[in-house]
């Protein structure tokens, strides 16, 4: 028979362990650059995903070039992930839809963030522009993290800063958003900035 004591905590046991403090992340971009891709990979919960196929209706509206051949489905509203930094922080992922025609959920999505990661894909440059506009204007603190498709990076770092017009205070990280380690070092990088940010 297993005593009461073994079984119940105290509400003082209760009270006096440390919550982790929730913060929420929003991850960004252009079409097909690694979104859903790097919330999945770095979730400790199966993430929410909204993906729906791709159709031949959409073809009009939905212009991607290339980055269509490769990819079946998109994310319509939002994809949501969930992961632990240590005992101190738990971090809430939610990751935009890249079409320009689902920008108005960014708003939403959002509010209440800490900051951003804004993915880059840098075989579609152009694709990340309206992402860093958005979050600049908004005055959300971002990082741009490279997605290093197979291990390619099609311009360096200071390539980048310069293409887009980057002050320095703004971090870029290579990435890749199929690897757990890596976007965790890139979630690190965000809180960190963001929590310089927040001291001005």
């Amino acid at each position: 028979m297993v005593s009461v004591d073994s079984s119940f905590q105290s509400a003082e046991d209760t009270t006096s362990e440390s919550v982790p403090l929730p913060v929420k992340i929003v991850v960004a971009g252009g079409y097909a650059v690694g979104k859903t891709t790097f919330v999945g990979s770095i979730s400790e919960i199966d993430p929410l995903t909204t993906e729906a196929a791709l159709t031949t209706v959409s073809a009009d509206v939905d212009n991607e070039g290339d980055a269509a051949s490769t990819k079946k489905s998109t994310t319509v509203a939002m994809d949501f992930g969930r992961v632990g930094l240590g005992d101190e922080l738990v971090l809430y992922l939610f990751g935009t839809p890249g079409q320009d025609r689902f920008r108005f959920m960014w708003d939403e999505l959002t509010r209440g963030a800490i900051g951003a990661v804004v993915i880059l894909d840098t075989r579609r440059f152009e694709d990340s522009f309206g992402a860093v506009e958005y979050f600049e204007q908004a005055q959300v603190p971002f990082v741009v993290a490279i997605n290093a498709f197979h291990g390619d990076l099609h311009h360096s770092i200071e390539e980048v800063r310069e293409g887009l017009d980057l002050p320095d205070d703004v971090p870029i990280v290579s990435t890749d958003a199929r690897d757990r380690d890596s976007t965790k070092v890139t979630l690190l990088e965000l809180v960190e900035h963001a929590l310089v940010r927040a001291q001005f």
